[in-house]
């Protein structure tokens, strides 16, 4: 692995130069310099993850495929951090001849075609299964029973409610409470499931996996808004309100939603405009919001709203209210008020990702009592603080979704390939196919890695820029894995019958919500890169 770690260093100081060459500029000065170097970011912390993956002992023959995965994976970073630079050298403050090839030493050996067809057999030999993961034995046991509700509950219904465009059914929504989903995210002493004084990301993230390799929309979202809504009651709640909300958010009883996004703003989440004007006995919500996923079956919506219109900087303006309604079946909604005033949604058809429906949704007049504004008065113009801390657990929970979704493609192609003969060979015995597998087999080992790290970093507190980190690298590898595993199924991939033209699909969601791709790239990662640069944690 020496070699391995030399080209990974040399890599890192190329990052680390470009990013020193930028250093002072502004954002919009540079957006496509910081959006690649974003990027290099993301898989050159996932390379580190992975080295000391690799360095953890395990069974020999287990060993051997965490080494060869790690290498596989590290060579392709150290591959596209090059590229990157070489694509735009003056942007990075480099001429032209001081970028030598020494890099080649390892991709030529670790991506050499033979090797990765080695490894690709690896996984085919294994059925897809991936390396040891070294999850402590609470964890997998708790995986092995989600994955096997999910196995029973969840996959039987995911097709029929993608291609009909159903609601998640009763069946599953109740299999998620028993299970006390729901309540991941909630301290024991509210009724859920974290430890008191103690975090648990780590859990949220195996049942998510396995919730998303069922079905992304059906039941490996399900969890997500109860997991950003108590994250935010309890950074800015009251004492009044966490005895209030969260032993019924951990019951699933009621369901939640989150509405942030506008139409005009998208992942801009410091121009909201939806305004909250006080009024006798609490506020006037006026205003719309788009994207309110599961808004028609919630009975309690999490809205970010402008409270201090004339506040500078404009985030420090915003407040958390809870909207509480009656749940709603079906593709629209509207709903009075008891202190006056109304609120309506109209169910968006989208290309994938069903089974929850997301929102339009219209505010007018909409009376929200005063014990509603998350954090009381002391809340008020806080909004934005305690919404972020939400999103946090959400990126990482993306994450988490996004890897789910990838290996159940990869277990779907690789099951196929074995089945469909071409040119009187089975599709999986070809080197171009095996190639595919094993590259395949890699990113998820490295994406699920990364994200466990991630969970330890949240638990104690850290990780902040590695949840945007982690997300922007799974979301868009989920883009290019689940293609793949359309893509060995040939025709038959294109047909909704197969569930991979349904993972295709999903997928491409992901790089858009919870903090789009470019707002991430920039406004997050690249901010930071501009400002302080960024300092390596101990894997």
């Amino acid at each position: 692995m020496d070699l391995v770690n030399k080209h990974l260093d040399g890599a890192w100081k190329l990052f680390e130069r470009a990013c020193e060459h930028l250093k002072g500029r502004a954002i919009d000065d540079v957006q496509i310099e910081l959006y690649d170097l974003a990027f290099s970011l993301a898989e050159l912390v996932a390379s580190r993850v992975m080295l000391e993956y690799a360095g953890r002992p395990a069974e020999n023959t287990e060993q051997a495929l965490k080494q060869a995965v790690t290498e596989s994976f590290v060579a392709e970073t150290v591959a596209s951090v090059h590229s990157r630079v070489r694509l735009r050298p003056s942007a990075y403050g480099f001429k032209a001849a001081e970028l030598d090839n020494e890099y080649l030493a390892l991709t030529d050996i670790a991506l050499e075609p033979g090797r990765l067809a080695k490894l690709g057999q690896l996984f085919r030999d294994r059925d897809g299964r991936l390396p040891i993961d070294h999850l402590d034995e609470e964890t997998t046991l708790m995986r092995s029973s989600f994955r096997q509700f999910a196995q029973e509950q969840v996959v039987p219904l995911a097709e029929q409610i993608h291609r009909d465009d159903l609601l998640v059914p009763d069946s599953i929504i109740d299999g998620v409470r028993e299970l006390g989903c729901f309540g991941l995210s909630v301290p024991e002493k509210y009724g859920g499931l974290k430890p008191d004084g103690e975090e648990n990301s780590l859990g949220m993230v195996v049942v998510t996996e396995e919730l998303s390799r069922a079905s992304l929309g059906a039941a490996g979202s399900l969890i997500t808004r109860p997991e950003i809504m108590a994250r935010a009651i309890l950074e800015g709640g009251s004492d009044e309100q966490k005895q209030r909300w969260l032993p019924g958010i951990a019951r699933g009883d009621p369901l939640v939603a989150i509405s942030v996004t506008e139409p005009g703003t998208g992942s801009d989440v410091a121009s909201v405009s939806l305004r909250a004007t006080p009024t006798n006995g609490g506020w006037l919500l006026n205003g719309g919001k788009t994207w309110c996923t599961f808004a028609g079956k919630a009975g309690a919506i999490l809205v970010l709203a402008r409270s201090e219109p004339d506040v500078t900087p404009p985030h420090r303006g915003l407040s958390l209210f809870v909207v509480e309604k009656p749940e709603f079946d079906g593709h629209s909604f509207e709903f009075e008020s008891p202190g006056g005033g109304r609120v309506s949604g109209q169910a968006i058809a989208t290309l994938g990702y069903r089974g929850m429906h997301s929102f339009e949704m219209f505010y007018d007049d909409f009376f929200v009592p005063n014990e509603n504004l998350v954090g009381d008065e002391r809340g008020r113009g806080k909004g934005f603080y305690f919404t972020m801390r939400g999103f946090s657990g959400g990126r990482l929970q993306t994450a988490a979704r996004a890897s789910g979704l990838m290996q159940a493609s990869f277990e779907a192609a690789l099951a196929y390939a074995e089945q469909r003969n071409v040119f009187q060979r089975t599709v999986a015995d070809y080197p171009l196919t095996l190639q595919k597998i094993g590259r395949i087999g890699s990113t998820i080992t490295a994406v699920r890695q990364f994200g466990y790290v991630v969970a330890g970093l949240m638990d104690r507190d850290k990780g902040q820029m590695e949840a945007s980190l982690v997300k922007l690298f799974a979301c868009r590898a989920a883009e290019w894995i689940t293609r793949e595993g359309l893509q060995i199924h040939g025709g038959l991939g294109y047909a909704e019958e197969m569930a991979v033209s349904r993972y295709f699909v999903d997928a491409r969601v992901l790089s858009i919500f919870e903090g789009a791709e470019e707002t991430l790239a920039l406004r997050v990662v690249g901010k930071s890169l501009l400002e302080d640069g960024y300092d390596m944690f101990d894997p």
